[in-house]
């Protein structure tokens, strides 16, 4: 089985997590424990407690320091070595230090209790009898291993965890990929159709037309190679778009573009604004005979990236004369391509903390407003 890339390692916990944890399970067996050995040896309660308490004590000390310093010393000195990717440097290593951790958590532990009990018991009393060694040292190492192969199913859980975590990961990067190779030809065809049109019907401007998409496209190629770019980058692009649509709508097509200087260095997901602008112009401006105005607008707002395409078009669900159309597709829901398309990949890359709304505008001047929402990401930071 391969190791995971060292990015990957899962971190080691921390000390008061380790704490935490070895107590919920230790106190209630060091009770039982007390209650046994004082049954059986006849002894009070509460001073059995304090010499179990103090072994115990001293065999977690053992057991955790040993564990996490061959863990560490695996890491660093021996790094393909399986204990250094999956936290557990194994029962060869960890077998003869639950030995040696049992006998000196016996040994140190009585001393220790019998400074807090004021009594004087030797641990080498045990010795003297077979069936008292037998027993205590029968629970000791009973415990130990126990609390060993604890933490050993703790490893094997956050391994399985991790290799789910990256699975998952994985399958997101896959779709994610997978939508933005179906948004870029979609782009492209749309492009294309509305050249070819423009070709029979104004020859020189479609050739000025093809001058400025071929500069759109290599530039939205050199865009889409990457996962993320600047605010400012996407608010070029589209810039561009916009004059190439200007080009074939004349003044049918007016456009603005808002974008504060402070966000402009803010991290966003190539051709994420372009299907939005597409789906504008499609359904919201060219049903219209003197077409209207295209407003793109950035904001930040309680730590929310607000992104807004807002048209002047025909609004949702509308006729060219303002009555109702079931047959227009431009709809709250928008479950057409690119709409959908911007709705995966905002679900793909922030979960639930990215969406789309499409609305009617609430203004007099009628139309539509997409409105995407996603968290803030500072330019040092990279979406995987």
């Amino acid at each position: 089985m391969s190791a995971p890339p060292p990015t990957l390692l899962p971190d080691l916990p921390s000390s008061s997590d380790r704490l935490w944890r070895n107590l919920r399970i230790s106190i209630p067996a060091m009770l039982v424990a007390a209650c046994y050995f004082s049954i059986m040896f006849r002894d009070p309660f509460f001073t059995t407690l304090v010499y179990v308490a103090c072994i115990g004590f001293l065999i977690q000390v053992l057991l955790g320091c040993g564990h996490y310093g061959m863990v560490r010393y695996l890491r660093k000195y021996k790094p393909e070595h399986t204990g250094a990717v999956y936290n557990w440097p194994g029962w060869g290593w960890m077998g003869p230090w639950i030995i040696i951790s049992g006998v000196l958590g016996f040994y140190f532990g009585t001393l220790l209790a019998n400074v807090l009990t004021g009594q004087h018991r030797e641990p080498s009393e045990v010795l003297r009898n077979v069936r008292t060694l037998t027993m205590v040292m029968s629970v000791v190492f009973v415990s130990t291993a126990g609390l060993v192969f604890l933490v050993y199913m703790r490893g094997r859980m956050a391994l399985m965890e991790m290799r789910t975590q990256i699975a998952l990961r994985a399958a997101a990067e896959n779709q994610l990929k997978l939508l933005e190779s179906q948004l870029e030809p979609h782009m492209l065809f749309n492009t294309l159709a509305n050249l070819r049109v423009l070709i029979g019907l104004d020859p020189p401007r479609a050739q000025e037309m093809l001058d400025h998409l071929t500069g759109f496209l290599r530039a939205t190629l050199e865009a889409s190679r990457s996962n993320t770019h600047t605010l400012a980058a996407e608010f070029s692009r589209i810039e561009d778009y916009l004059t190439l649509m200007e080009i074939r709508m004349g003044s049918r097509l007016r456009h603005r573009l808002d974008l504060p200087p402070e966000l402009g260095s803010l991290m966003v997901p190539p051709l994420l604004l372009q299907p939005l602008v597409e789906n504008a112009i499609k359904h919201g401006l060219d049903p219209v005979l003197d077409g209207g105005r295209i407003e793109l607008t950035a904001r930040c707002k309680a730590g929310v990236l607000l992104l807004s395409v807002r048209d002047t078009g025909i609004g949702l669900g509308e006729s060219r004369h303002g009555n109702p159309d079931p047959s227009n597709t431009h709809d709250k829901a928008g479950t057409h391509f690119g709409l959908q398309q911007v709705r995966e990949r905002l679900l793909a890359l922030y979960g639930k903390a990215g969406s789309l709304e499409l609305n009617a505008a609430d203004d007099a001047e009628g139309g539509s407003m997409a409105l995407v929402r996603l968290p803030l990401l500072p330019a040092s930071k990279t979406i995987n």
